[in-house]
């Protein structure tokens, strides 16, 4: 099944609703909707029979593990595998993820590369980086579904895909690979905030937020600073019945200096009903940089949220 249409109309048990009457057996979504499912309550999946899940997919962006863990408790009841899915759209398939019932699964670990994948992650000389290091995510040998060029732009393929790396597809994103050699991916490499000369992920900054009790969702950008030459900046939407107060903004700052470091402290907190998303649900975070640095609006048409401007 597809399903088109908000998930809060005309209750906010909609996605439940179907599953019960349709006894869907696999469920796809994004982290972003989930966040969204958790900022809501455990009220309205309780409401549903969810007993014919078998299967929960993850796409579309990293999730954080708050998130997965929510997601295993209110949605699989614990008896569902999650299958968080790492690709793109221009590798034509899933690249990295959990195989359900083979791979053991690490909450925000989109795992290993699937059968015939080869995916690495390097630094910037293009070597692999040791376990527990991270870099750049990288495909390093060709496969069944790779894009072959860009319509008619050979050369922007060519560019885009290979230029940074010799004989490898780089990907865009972000990895970190653990001790075990797990991939977690940590989000798009032009999402990197250098403050005073240290690179921060936005990726790690808004999971360090969604872990606070109060927030539902995060989206961290960075802007222009005088002396920092970048300065983290993040907006967040709290969950149900929880009020914006300057204490809590101090607590948050306070929460991801001590779960990262105090350079990542962000320079400001922005409380807003919701972010702007696009219609596949991923964040636009271009225009929260437009909003931070004061400058007009760039193209909304894609915008899915006419009210996320909205302040707490």
């Amino acid at each position: 099944m597809l399903f088109e249409g908000a998930p809060d109309y005309p209750e906010r048990d909609r996605f439940w609703e179907v599953i019960e009457k349709y006894k869907v057996s696999l469920f796809y979504t994004a982290p972003t909707a989930i966040r969204l499912f958790m900022k809501w309550g455990e009220e309205w999946t309780n409401k549903r029979d969810l007993s014919s899940l078998r299967l929960l997919g993850s796409v579309g962006e990293p999730i954080n593990p708050e998130a997965w863990l929510w997601y295993h408790k209110n949605i699989g009841k614990e008896n569902c595998p999650i299958v968080d899915t790492w690709w793109q759209t221009e590798t034509g398939s899933v690249m990295v993820a959990p195989l359900p019932g083979i791979t053991p699964t690490k909450p925000g670990s989109a795992t290993m590369p699937m059968p015939g994948v080869s995916v690495d992650v390097v630094d910037e000389m293009g070597e692999p980086v040791e376990r527990g290091g991270t870099g750049y995510l990288v495909i390093t040998k060709p496969w069944p579904s790779m894009l072959r060029t860009v319509y008619k732009d050979p050369q922007r393929y060519a560019d885009t895909y290979w230029s940074r790396f010799e004989g490898m597809y780089f990907t865009g994103d972000g990895a970190r690979k653990d001790e075990d050699g797990y991939i977690w991916v940590q989000g798009r490499v032009d999402d990197v905030i250098n403050v005073s000369g240290h690179r921060i992920g936005t990726a790690e900054v808004e999971s360090a937020l969604v872990e606070h009790p109060a927030v539902a969702e995060a989206a961290v950008i960075g802007r222009k600073h005088e002396l920092k030459g970048q300065a983290v900046s993040a907006f967040v939407t709290l969950r149900e019945g929880i009020a914006w107060a300057p204490e809590l903004e101090k607590d948050l700052k306070s929460h991801v200096a001590k779960k990262i470091g105090g350079l990542a402290r962000p320079e400001e907190i922005i409380c807003a009903w919701e972010l702007p998303k696009t219609r596949s649900g991923k964040i636009m975070r271009r225009l929260l940089r437009d909003i931070a640095e004061g400058r007009v609006l760039g193209d909304t048409s894609t915008l899915l949220i006419p009210r996320w401007l909205n302040s707490c």
